[in-house]
């Protein structure tokens, strides 16, 4: 069994860009600027952005972060976005979700400008994903194709599971598996929570990708010998031995599942880093976009 080490291939796409902007700066070009829009003080929200911001600090990217408070009204928010829409000095943003309830989430992702829209949440960029046009990936999706790819893993003809239906994971996961690519075209079932005989389903799977946001939901009953796991899901379980109270666990149960796989990802250090590596990838693009 082999670990998809997502936190070494996130590094490495880090050092790759690095060297990137190094070869921007030495021709007098701009280098790639990320905005990133917080509401309220949610911990977790919290230690995402900061995560975002220091990986632009170290690979050279210029970052701004907003912090509005949790009270901001939706029009505030925004005339906020639309002030980042406006800026030339910003190559892309994001809105960090989730938001307040008095915020509509839907209006927020269409007022981004799809062309600095480099979370790839945009309808615009959504399209432009499922007809298989150059645009922004969704970041999560985005790392987990390219985790498959430079692990080498075969998809071509492989029969995937995704687990889960969201629009920023199983939807997209769903479709990028299917194109015709180096990492894909694979003949994809997208199963849910309700679906029916979802064990028979994955017990059937090559590859099973689960995002359905319940804490060691897939069990090892549930696959067969030699699956490629990747554990999209990571949620606080108590544990009583831990110093904190808890420990951190994804939607697969690693310790049954991992004695059948032949490739699974960690929890944490597996998809996490990958999320942030590609979003960074995107705003590089974006800056590239806006130099030609």
């Amino acid at each position: 069994m082999t670990i998809l080490d997502g936190k070494k291939v996130s590094n490495d796409i880090k050092e790759e860009i690095a060297d990137h902007v190094k070869s921007m700066v030495s021709k007098g070009e701009k280098v790639p600027h990320l905005a990133a829009i917080l509401l309220g003080s949610d911990g977790a929200s919290m230690t995402y952005v900061n995560a975002k911001v220091k990986a632009c600090e170290r690979i050279g990217f210029n970052s701004t972060l907003i912090e509005l408070p949790e009270y901001t009204s939706e029009e505030e928010l925004l005339e906020k976005i639309n002030d980042l829409n406006t800026n030339d000095a910003i190559d892309g943003f994001i809105v960090q979700l989730p938001l307040p309830d008095q915020i509509d989430e839907q209006k927020v992702l269409m007022a981004i400008d799809p062309d600095k829209d480099v979370d790839g949440f945009h309808p615009v960029n959504v399209g432009r994903m499922a007809l298989d046009l150059p645009t922004f990936l969704p970041a999560t999706p985005y790392g987990i194709m390219e985790l498959l790819e430079r692990y080498q893993i075969e998809t071509s003809g492989k029969n995937v599971v995704v687990l889960g239906r969201s629009h920023i994971v199983g939807r997209p996961m769903s479709i990028l598996m299917s194109q015709k690519r180096k990492a894909g075209d694979a003949t994809v079932t997208v199963v849910h929570s309700r679906s029916k005989n979802l064990e028979d389903i994955t017990r059937e799977a090559d590859i099973i990708v689960a995002a359905i946001g319940i804490s060691e939901f897939l069990t090892g009953d549930m696959v067969k010998e030699d699956v490629v796991i990747i554990d999209v899901g990571i949620t606080r379980v108590p544990d009583a031995t831990k110093k904190n109270g808890y420990r951190l666990a994804g939607d697969v149960h690693f310790e049954s599942v991992s004695q059948k796989a032949s490739y699974i990802t960690p929890v944490p250090g597996g998809v996490g880093p990958m999320t942030i590596a590609m979003l960074l990838k995107n705003t590089l693009l974006a800056r590239e976009r806006h130099n030609k």
